[in-house]
Parts: structure tokens; C-alpha cells; sequence
């Protein structure tokens, strides 16, 4: 694989939550995994979706909460969740610092907001 330039990443927005682009096929080097990154606000609720492909989230700073169900995880600094693809989850900042962590999900998983259409996240094509 070649190397991947996150020099000047892409970058996107959606309120509460800014998504940096890692690996995508659009930027060379990957065909079958996207990752990216994002720093989630404190003090910001986190919206309930789910994703069509198993999605692997790693904590990198502050502290997360990951909401399943009745079910609910503190993420810290290098702790991993594994979502099931097609589980409705909640994530979002535990206190009042910016969460961040480090996303990975097959190429072509697509997210559903409610009874929304399901999307194509830009941040992993």
C-alpha cells in the first residue's frame, strides 16, 4: 500500500463533529477499508444511527460514551468497540473536552439516520 499524505486531509463538518479523512479510496492506496478521524464537542448529544458494515472504533483522546440499547460504554485513550453492522448506537464526548478517536469501516458501509435514506459517508469513499 502506498503511503497515504494526511498533510492536508480532508475535512468535514457536521454539527458537533468534525470528520478528518485518513484512507479512502478517492485518496489512493486503499480498496477495502476507510479510515478516518473524529473529534467529537463536549456538550453536544450524539445522534443515533447505525451503519451497514461492522465499524471499529478506537479512542484517542478525552473520554467517549458509546451508547447500545439499554447498554453503555466509557471509551478512554486506546480502548476499541466494535459495532455490529445494522446496531442503532449513540457516541459522543463523556465530559467537557473534545472526544476523539480513530473510525475504520469496509469500503462501501453506509449509514441510516432514523428512517432517513441511507448514505455514503463522503469522509470514506
Amino acid at each position: 500500500m502506498p503511503k497515504i499524505d494526511n498533510s492536508n486531509a480532508p475535512t468535514f463538518e457536521i454539527p458537533g463533529v468534525t470528520f478528518i479523512g485518513v484512507a479512502a479510496p478517492s485518496r489512493g492506496g486503499t480498496k477495502e477499508t476507510a479510515v478516518w478521524r473524529a473529534k467529537l464537542a463536549p456538550n453536544v448529544p450524539g445522534q443515533r444511527h447505525h451503519m451497514t458494515r461492522e465499524e471499529i472504533i478506537i479512542a484517542v483522546s478525552g473520554e467517549g460514551i458509546l451508547r447500545i440499547g439499554d447498554e453503555t460504554e466509557t471509551l478512554r485513550p486506546g480502548d476499541a468497540f466494535a459495532v455490529p453492522a445494522f446496531t442503532d448506537f449513540v457516541l459522543e464526548s463523556a465530559g467537557d473536552e473534545e472526544f476523539e478517536v480513530t473510525v475504520v469501516l469496509p469500503v462501501g458501509g453506509r449509514g441510516v439516520i432514523g428512517n432517513e435514506p441511507s448514505f455514503v459517508p463522503a469522509w470514506s469513499v
